[in-house]
């Protein structure tokens, strides 16, 4: 039974949006397949991990009957790959194996069956939704992801708040160690959520978004969310739990504060990384009128001592931080400047951007 026929990329495409999220090393097998659904002339590509599911739809098939079967992503990637680029290629099922045909070569992949495949339904009603352009959204999610937690005992830790309120839309993500939080105005009123969306998800949609002004939709349920943009849908679960109240953990009346040029700093910090070990990983930052010194070594008495000058004015502060979240930081964001605002050596800082509330990110210190 046919499935489809199209050119190579044409049917490459669709594959590799959705082939990152299969799993080959789950203990369910067919999670490393694809799910690819055939109905009239639309054809649908499913990947999941049964947390996450992502379905493209491409315009590839002919009028033959319908029909469903799951094969290996990976192998039909490699297959399709391995052909000349603008070689048409036919995909056919027959009885448990599909086969792929494209001028003189053919090749047979074992399928599974496609009733077997654990795909996300939602069956609960929709609680609410709203629009927003791609663009944005990707921007609201880059400027905090970095601040994820990975594998926290804290469950909640791992993904990021989304929170919409009033005409805000924020997201916001910490470790435990660093918290960065980030807000967009919309142009129209926005009913209250507070979304815990999961990390993977969050990694999918930043490969996946485009820097476009083409909207995507949230659709909003009670434990999932459902997002759909340029042709392709993201179904999700979402993490349970109480997110930590974030607001607390930014500091507040802060008196000494530095401007920093954003592009000297971080060449300061890349020199400095290239010392820094896993097991030391600090840097120092001394804060004296209008000079900033930076200053790490390691165990084998390596170090690197570097200087920038700044404006500040207030009193003299050495603080130690662990130099990945400060280069993860400032590698994010796009501005000339940035204002580092401090207490003293020991609490927490709060570094932004001038003239703006947009962006915050706290940092603890590290002990040095």
């Amino acid at each position: 039974m046919a499935l489809m026929k199209a050119s190579r990329d044409a049917l490459l495409r669709p594959l590799q949006i959705v082939a990152g999220l299969t799993d080959k090393k789950s203990t369910m097998p067919i999670l490393a397949n694809i799910l690819i659904r055939k109905a009239g002339e639309n054809v649908d590509f499913v990947a999941t991990d049964t947390e996450l599911q992502i379905t493209t739809q491409a315009a590839l098939s002919d009028q033959s009957d319908d029909a469903a079967i799951t094969v290996s992503a990976r192998k039909l990637i490699d297959v399709l790959r391995s052909l000349p680029d603008l070689l048409e290629v036919s995909l056919s099922v027959q009885g448990t194996r599909a086969s792929i045909q494209a001028g003189r070569s053919r090749i047979t992949l074992q399928t599974m069956p496609a009733d077997e495949f654990p795909e996300l339904l939602l069956h609960e009603s929709c609680d609410g939704e709203l629009s927003i352009s791609q663009r944005s959204f990707r921007q609201l999610l880059s400027m905090v992801h970095f601040a994820m937690a990975e594998q926290d005992v804290r469950y909640y830790l791992n993904g990021m708040l989304v929170v919409a309120e009033g005409t805000l839309l924020r997201a916001v993500a910490t470790d435990g160690h660093r918290l960065a939080c980030f807000e967009l105005q919309t142009d129209h009123e926005l009913p209250r959520y507070d979304l815990i969306v999961p990390r993977r998800t969050v990694n999918e949609l930043l490969r996946l978004l485009s820097d476009s002004e083409d909207l995507i939709r949230l659709e909003i349920f009670q434990s999932r969310l459902r997002m759909k943009f340029g042709g392709i849908e993201v179904v999700s679960k979402l993490v349970e739990g109480r997110y930590p109240d974030y607001e607390r953990v930014i500091p507040r009346n802060l008196n000494r504060k530095a401007r920093i040029d954003r592009q000297s700093l971080v060449a300061c910090l890349n020199r400095a990384a290239v010392v820094t070990t896993e097991k030391q990983k600090g840097v120092r930052l001394s804060f004296t009128n209008n000079l900033l010194a930076i200053q790490t070594r390691n165990a084998d008495q390596e170090e690197v001592d570097d200087e920038i000058a700044i404006v500040y004015s207030d009193e003299e502060t050495e603080i130690g931080f662990n130099l990945s979240y400060l280069r993860e930081v400032f590698s994010q964001l796009q501005c000339e400047e940035v204002i580092v605002s401090l207490r003293d050596g020991a609490s927490s800082v709060l570094i932004s951007i001038p003239d703006s509330d947009a962006f915050r990110y706290v940092l603890m210190p590290m002990r040095m």
